[in-house]
């Protein structure tokens, strides 16, 4: 009699775990990769080296991947456009010059599209892109949005002049320069909440990103999308981006500790 009900469970368990797979093969997961840095002088976790970085947009690249832009990912999302069988987003925080002299090379070797986030008062300042450098890269597939005007943590500011500096300001000052409207917001930090999603919207962005371990797909929110942080482990780095890649969400609950 003890038995049987260990078959009920098991049947259970079953059902449930063919139930998720029938779930998760029938929703487009895409993944939106961040990178910060990329040179081989700075050994801190947010900056790889240029060799690795290589080997991972070589590996898109061989196994077929498409880089799609952030207006194609939104339209995926909010309007259930198709999209390539294999998709990635390629994204990069705060505007770094070495995005220009190691990064841009290498995705233009491999032509792939990718897209820097900007903080609008850092450009033009010793190890940050140049407007001129914006200008040739804008020019060759890769695409800038917001990151905010001097990279605050947006969720101790209250609503009004500090938050519209942030993302108001700094957005209209980026769209003089770029000769485009910016849509999309990094937060930083990955830090935001109800106030500045709020203020998020009313200042005209479409989309906005975290930094919460994860893909992206048509169920998802489009003011808390998910990324896959990429950073610079020491060991096994290509093996952290292919399984971050593959396996968000179970990399994200081995980061966090079950529960």
């Amino acid at each position: 009699m003890k038995k049987r009900p260990m078959v009920f469970t098991l049947f259970a368990c079953f059902c449930f775990i063919v139930f998720a797979v029938l779930h998760f093969l029938n929703q487009k997961e895409i993944p939106v990769l961040g990178y910060h840095r990329i040179n081989n002088v700075d050994h801190l976790p947010l900056t790889l080296s240029t060799e690795e970085f290589d080997a991972q947009m070589q590996y898109l690249q061989t196994n077929g991947y498409s880089a799609i832009t952030l207006d194609e990912l939104v339209s995926y999302i909010r309007d259930k456009k198709d999209l390539p069988y294999k998709s990635v987003v390629i994204t990069f925080d705060d505007g770094y010059e070495d995005n220009y002299i190691n990064a841009y090379p290498i995705l233009e070797k491999y032509h792939l599209d990718a897209t820097v986030f900007l903080i609008s008062d850092y450009i033009n300042r010793p190890k940050y892109l140049t407007w001129n450098e914006i200008y040739e890269m804008q020019k060759n597939h890769i695409h800038f949005e917001g990151h905010t005007f001097n990279h605050p943590h947006l969720d101790k500011l209250a609503a009004g002049p500090a938050l519209k500096q942030q993302l108001s300001d700094s957005k209209t000052d980026l769209e003089s320069h770029l000769g485009h409207k910016v849509k999309y917001l990094a937060y930083p930090y990955g830090d935001y909440n109800e106030t500045v999603i709020a203020a998020a919207k009313s200042y005209g962005y479409k989309a906005a990103f975290t930094v919460h371990l994860g893909d992206d797909s048509a169920q998802d929110d489009l003011f808390t999308l998910n990324r896959v942080p990429i950073f610079q482990t020491y060991q096994h780095t290509f093996l952290h981006f292919w399984l971050n890649i593959h396996f968000p969400y179970i990399m994200n609950m081995l980061q966090k500790g079950f529960p």
